[in-house]
Order: C-alpha cells, then structure tokens, then sequence
C-alpha cells in the first residue's frame, strides 16, 4: 500500500528529499502563498509547530502560485518572507502546482486519498492534509480552516 512517505519533493535548493525521512512522525502538508489573505495562517501554523514539534510533528509547506498568483517567482522571496514575518522554522519546500497537468505527484496522491467538498481539486492556498505517523492521509481540512482548529486530531496522532 502506498502511502506519504513513498514520495520525494524538491527542495528550495533544487534538491530532492524523501518524505521517507519523516517516517513515524504526523505530519501536516499544506499548500501555502505569500500574497493571500490566509497568509496571517503562517502564524498558528508556526505556533503549532513549536508547541509539537518535540512529540514529532512536522509542517511541511508547499509554496504555490496556482491561485491568482498569490506567491513570489523566486523561492528565496518566498523563505525570506516567511521567516521574516512570520518565524516560519518548519520545512519550505520548492513552489509547486497542486492542480492540473502538472500537478505534484505528491498532491495528486493527497487528494486521492482525501477529496474536497464536490471535487478532489484543492480549491485556494492553506488547504492542509494531516497524515498519522504509518504515512495515511487521515484528514483534509479547507483553506480557512485556522492551525487552531486541527489541534485536536493533531493530538490524537500523537
């Protein structure tokens, strides 16, 4: 069976990583934008990182443009940005499409496993999937959903 960790993801370096990495850990996958009004959400995304990143959870950020072009061209605006404004320590990786032809292996699988309302589509940025610690998507949760409100599931994973 397939599952999170059988995928490899660009780096803001252009490297590759193995989600293998985070194996046995929950992790919490988001498509994120510099320039959107859910931006504030960098925050509680930070602040939920800090309070559980000692009992193995990981936010992983996935920069997108998909949505009115709501992020930077080059990556390094998009890190900078998000440390500067918002102290984002937890990984950042390459810009990506989560829609369409050229949609991310890895987000084509995370919306196989866990489809929208009326369509698996990710509809605008934040969309965040949360994945147990076997590598399952366990849950979707909409762009306005706050970092706040997961915390419960979160804690049932951990």
């Amino acid at each position: 069976m397939q599952t999170v960790y059988d995928f490899t993801v660009k780096k803001t370096n252009g490297e590759n990583q193995s989600l293998r990495d985070y194996e046995g850990k929950p992790l919490l996958i988001v498509n994120t934008a510099s320039k959107c009004g859910l931006t504030p959400q960098f925050e509680g995304l930070q602040e939920m990182y800090d309070e559980y990143k000692e009992q193995g959870l990981e936010i992983l950020g996935f920069p997108c443009g998909q949505f009115n072009n709501q992020e930077f061209e080059n990556i390094e605006e998009t890190t900078q940005f998000c440390q500067l404004n918002y102290g984002v320590s937890f990984p950042m990786y390459a810009k990506l499409d989560v829609n369409g032809a050229n949609a991310d292996p890895l987000f084509k699988y995370l919306k196989e496993q866990k489809g929208g309302v009326l369509t698996k589509d990710i509809k605008w940025n934040f969309t965040k999937f949360l994945v147990d610690r076997n590598g399952q998507v366990v849950k979707r949760y909409a762009p306005t959903t706050e970092p706040e409100k997961i915390k419960n599931d979160l804690e049932e994973l951990l």
